[in-house]
């Protein structure tokens, strides 16, 4: 089992920004994100902390028409 892996931050030529995890963290059977070539997720992170945190993103639910 791989819970870490060695991965890569870096700026495009287009000046978007990539973020890549080592294949064998990504192809661990207890990865959180399985099942999509690509997903949508949330980053964040607190000033001062050298750390990233990345989940899942959720999007909010939409009220139904019978909650009006």
């Amino acid at each position: 089992m791989v819970s870490e892996g060695r991965g890569r931050l870096f700026r495009r030529k287009d000046g978007k920004y990539l973020i890549y995890v080592s294949k064998d963290l990504a192809e661990d059977s207890m990865f959180p994100f399985k099942g999509a070539d690509a997903i949508f997720v949330k980053v964040s992170f607190k000033l001062g902390d050298d750390r990233l945190l990345v989940e899942k993103w959720m999007e909010p639910e939409k009220p139904s028409a019978e909650a009006s």
